[in-house]
């Protein structure tokens, strides 16, 4: 069936802030932990790879997830498969805080992916509801901001909590988040797909959406476009706590304040995207960006390579790269959306897993040949960056 033509209104700010803590479900799920690492090998007595994949599964997790809730928010609304989603969460949330072990540890990350991976999903189906491309572009560029908050704040609420009381304390602290959100939903989040809006059909139906959409050239182009420069963004997070911390020595502290000002790069960058749709198309935004990640990856490859300027001297091209994706971000996943006319909840799903399908595929390289040098993160972030380019010059054509 098909489905009526999303509108050009401006968005109302609860609807962004709600929208914007259901997809601040990876940032914080992340980042947060991010300072407890070191805790957390000296715990369990394991290496530091092994820790680095209680990462890497939930990227597996955020992978798995997201196909199975976009045709399922298709079939039986928004709001059902949310709540399920956040349920899940939850629940892993709390196990992760009870685990006495790395493989529990690791198994409640999966689970926590998992289910927190249909805030993104539902979030990204609700703006394509509801918004023409534009107004997306800008609404996508708007949860940026909320979303660039999380990076700044969760690694230094994970370390302040990590010094009250201990690694356990962060994952508590995701719980209650959880349960806010699950509340907030139930609460306050309309059903954006109306019944007669809604696909029939059960898995066969689910297969050939996807099908469909593998075969849009411009959907996947602009969708990869995007998760390559992402993918740069999750080399970052993934190789950052070994370079700043064990190579460069920096206290968790430090850590995440260095951690949120990158993020601050996404929050400026999503903020003047917004400004600039008022003259440019996302996708004129979009093909000038692309460049400047290029610049910064050559140039974090360089100093990573011969060590100029230290840690200070990283900090500069990082910031450069990071504040760029606050241009690509929300134009990307707007064009991709705009080419589907139908079955949006299974559109954002793929979008998410190619996304995260690199970032686990990224995170697990980077555990596998990680030196005692910053290189192997700078050579997956300028990698990313490439990939990018290559996209959006297929999505152009």
């Amino acid at each position: 069936m098909s489905e009526s033509k999303p509108h050009g209104g401006a968005p109302r700010l609860g609807l962004i802030l709600l929208l914007g803590a259901l997809t601040a479900f990876t940032p914080l799920s992340i980042d947060m932990y991010l300072p407890a690492f070191p805790f957390l090998e000296a715990d369990f007595a394991v290496s530091a790879g092994a820790v680095q994949w209680t990462l890497s599964v939930f990227f597996l997790g955020l992978t798995v997830g997201q196909p199975i809730y976009g045709p399922v928010s298709d079939r039986y609304g928004r709001r059902g498969p949310l709540l399920l989603g956040i349920g899940l969460y939850l629940i892993g949330s709390i196990a992760a805080a009870l685990t006495d072990s790395v493989a529990g540890l690791t198994g409640a990350r999966f689970l926590q992916a998992f289910g927190g991976c249909a805030g993104v999903v539902v979030a990204r189906a609700v703006v394509a509801d509801r918004f023409d491309e534009r107004t997306s572009a800008k609404v996508f560029s708007m949860l940026m901001l909320v979303m660039g908050i999380a990076p700044i704040l969760a690694p230094m609420a994970g370390a302040q909590l990590l010094v009250l009381g201990g690694w356990r304390a962060i994952f508590w602290g995701l719980a209650l988040f959880g349960l806010l959100c699950l509340a907030a939903v139930a609460l306050g989040l309309r059903e954006t797909l109306p019944p007669e809006r809604r696909a029939s059909g059960g898995i066969t139906h689910a297969l050939l959406a996807y099908m469909r959409l593998l075969r849009n050239r411009r959907f996947i182009a602009f969708a990869l476009t995007g998760s390559f420069a992402m993918a740069g963004l999750f080399a970052y997070i993934t190789g950052s706590p070994l370079v700043f911390m064990q190579i460069h020595g920096v206290s968790p502290q430090v850590y995440g304040l260095l951690f949120g000002l990158n993020a601050l790069g996404i929050i400026a960058g999503s903020q003047i995207n917004v400004r600039l749709l008022r003259r440019w198309t996302g996708r004129e935004i979009l093909a000038v960006a692309v460049f400047v990640e290029i610049f910064a990856g050559v140039a974090l490859v360089a100093v990573a390579a011969t060590g100029f300027g230290g840690l200070a001297g990283l900090m500069v091209p990082l910031f450069v790269y990071i504040t760029g994706l606050g241009f690509i971000t929300g134009n990307t996943v707007a064009a991709a959306m705009a080419e589907v006319s139908a079955g949006r909840g299974a559109a954002s799903a793929l979008i998410g897993v190619l996304q995260f399908g690199l970032a686990a595929l990224v995170s697990f390289v980077l555990g596998a040949i990680q030196d005692a040098t910053a290189l192997p993160m700078a050579l997956a972030i300028a990698g990313g960056a490439v990939g990018a380019l290559a996209m959006s010059r297929v999505a152009r054509r």
